[in-house]
């Protein structure tokens, strides 16, 4: 899939007050429906997790038993990030260098060097 660089509603509004949405880079990407449910609901099952958490730190669990759900947090969104970069070079930088635009291998240099501090 290609990235869809019209601005969408989600940064409509920032953009209009700012002129530049500040939480994105403005570029937006159309997911498959197999990506996004597989993205979707990775993201529902560490939204559960976060919760369970706080209902333990609200149950006054123990210290140890909150941190070990913590670390599979972690390793959740880890687990997240890898399938969403896996699917971003497989799609957003491969179609990028098959259209002529190297720019996306220096994007995605710049992308790992913030994911790897």
């Amino acid at each position: 899939m290609s990235e869809n660089q019209n601005i969408h509603d989600c940064c409509q509004e920032k953009e209009e007050a700012s002129g530049a949405c500040p939480y994105c880079s403005g570029k937006h990407k159309e997911r498959s429906e197999t990506e996004y449910k597989d993205l979707m609901n990775r993201l529902k099952r560490i939204e559960g997790q976060v919760r369970g958490v706080e209902g333990m730190l609200e149950n006054n669990a123990y210290c140890t038993d909150i941190l070990m759900q913590v670390s599979a947090i972690t390793s959740a969104l880890n687990s997240f990030n890898k399938a969403l970069l896996a699917n971003h070079m497989k799609t957003c930088v491969a179609d990028g260098i098959r259209n002529g635009d190297e720019s996306v291998i220096d994007e995605f240099v710049v992308t790992l060097k913030k994911l790897m501090k």
